[in-house]
């Protein structure tokens, strides 16, 4: 007769998670969520990375036309944007239409990053206007050749600030204000 350990029982494990995101810049923002990818705490999230390089509302239909090609392959779907001169409102329309998860930036994503390395709660006239705060924090920054290592050590920081500019994640109206914090969140703890 075979006895059996008495101890705490494992809570049953969670089934992977898979995510896509779509980014709208074909280099930056996929190279930054392919950095997060090598940094994962947990080995249950599977991260799919594409680029498209197309406007915010494309772009959600882009990833909702991936989801409905291999159905049931992803648990989420997510868009990276920034506002920048988009119509945001139609492509958070459509993204809810679609059930795609959208990560905005205003005014763009270059915003996200500077919250790695510092405060920024001032209006940001435009993109140059956040690469010009970036570059003081991070010299040579380069938008085509993203180095995620100079944004790693960062990333809890970022998502602190990030949740102060914008705490429920739903304010892309809000000059400067990310919610690429959720997606980031998403990534690395795979709840």
């Amino acid at each position: 007769m075979r006895r059996h350990k008495e101890g705490p029982r494992r809570a049953p494990r969670r089934a992977p998670t898979t995510v896509l995101v779509y980014c709208g810049a074909a280099r930056t923002e996929r190279s930054y969520v392919d950095g997060l990818k090598a940094m994962r705490r947990r080995s249950g999230t599977s991260v799919l990375v594409r680029g498209s390089g197309k406007a915010p509302v494309q772009l959600v239909r882009a990833a909702a036309a991936h989801r409905d090609r291999t159905p049931g392959a992803f648990d989420e779907v997510w868009c990276v944007v920034d506002v920048d001169q988009f119509d945001i409102d139609s492509a958070s329309s459509e993204a809810r239409r679609e059930g795609v998860h959208l990560a905005v930036s205003n005014p763009c994503f270059e915003l996200w990053l500077l919250l790695h390395h510092a405060h920024c709660r001032a209006y940001c006239a435009d993109c140059s206007e956040v690469t010009r705060r970036l570059v003081k924090h991070v010299p040579g920054y380069d938008k085509a050749r993203l180095d995620f290592s100079r944004f790693a050590a960062g990333v809890g920081d970022a998502v602190k600030r990030a949740r102060d500019l914008d705490p429920t994640g739903t304010e892309h109206r809000r000059n400067p204000s990310t919610n690429v914090w959720q997606l980031v969140e998403r990534i690395l703890e795979g709840t």
